[in-house]
């Protein structure tokens, strides 16, 4: 089966890196090849301009994508979004003029624009909804400058920092929509050959994304303070227990959420708790 995966741009790099860490390492990392066999010899992948990985997937050329949300919207390819990744965060937003000194989209309503995009169905349905007057003008590369050529009097595109807008003299006014990185399928894929496959890319995803947010946990407790310890320890069934050879104590093991891991070294440290290790997961599998 084959995976469609960025060819170039901010999403590229995630993606390497999200299918080495399930196990699918590219066996070539040249940015000119198109189609690179991989560590899983029943999967290739096929490098393909973002915008262009809905179209494959709905045409059957890759049975798997990944690209943004955005791309998937404005393509309207009949695809399933299988998976919300945690990488490739935007927005699609309205920007105009600093000079414009507005910062509410209803002061646009009276006026005709020119908004250039690549956007061009997301644009679409954006404006009749918000009911400005705009003729749309269709760009496939950067629209930033398009303002200060004169070419449009606004733009609708992609943000994450807002760094390029501001360096471009434009400052957003509206979020049209948000976006983000996403695993998509062929609507059909469940009835064919490759649906274990794809089910197993999904769980072994998922679990890179669950470790990402956790930590495992070890402490050793005096046998006399294993019971105020374990009160002040989350888990994701219950901790590990076992004990020491040769000792009055336990060691502890148990799963923590990031967030949480200041919190519950202060308390178990403050209950007896010792000889504390954190340390990464690589999956959690659920």
């Amino acid at each position: 089966m084959r995976i469609a995966i960025p060819n170039k741009g901010r999403l590229r790099e995630p993606t390497i890196q999200l299918l080495q860490e399930i196990g699918i390492k590219l066996k070539s990392l040249d940015e000119r090849a198109l189609v690179i066999p991989t560590t899983w010899e029943q999967v290739e992948v096929v490098a393909a301009r973002t915008e262009d990985i809905p179209y494959i997937v709905e045409c059957g050329g890759a049975e798997l994508g990944i690209t943004g949300h955005d791309y998937v919207v404005d393509s309207r390819a009949d695809v399933e979004e299988l998976i919300k990744l945690d990488y490739g965060e935007g927005k699609i937003v309205l920007a105009v003029p600093k000079t414009w000194n507005i910062n509410d989209i209803e002061r646009l309503r009276n006026k005709e624009l020119r908004i250039a995009t690549k956007y061009f169905n997301i644009a679409s349905k954006y404006i009749e909804k918000k009911g400005i007057k705009a003729k749309i003008v269709r760009i496939n590369g950067a629209t930033e400058v398009m303002p200060y050529l004169g070419v449009a009097d606004a733009i609708i595109d992609v943000v994450s920092t807002g760094t390029t807008l501001a360096i471009h003299g434009l400052e957003p006014i509206d979020t049209v929509i948000e976006s983000y990185a996403v695993l998509i399928a062929n609507r059909k894929w469940k009835e064919n050959s490759y649906a274990d496959l794809v089910n197993l890319i999904v769980v072994l995803i998922q679990g890179v994304m669950n470790a990402k947010r956790r930590k495992m946990v070890f402490m050793n407790v005096p046998d006399e303070k294993l019971n105020e310890v374990l009160k002040e320890l989350p888990a994701m069934l219950a901790p590990a227990v076992s004990k020491l050879s040769g000792t009055n104590a336990w060691e502890v093991i148990t799963v923590v959420n990031d967030d949480d891991i200041p919190t519950v070294i202060s308390k178990t440290l403050a209950k007896g708790a010792r000889d504390i290790v954190v340390v990464g997961i690589e999956k959690v599998i659920q």
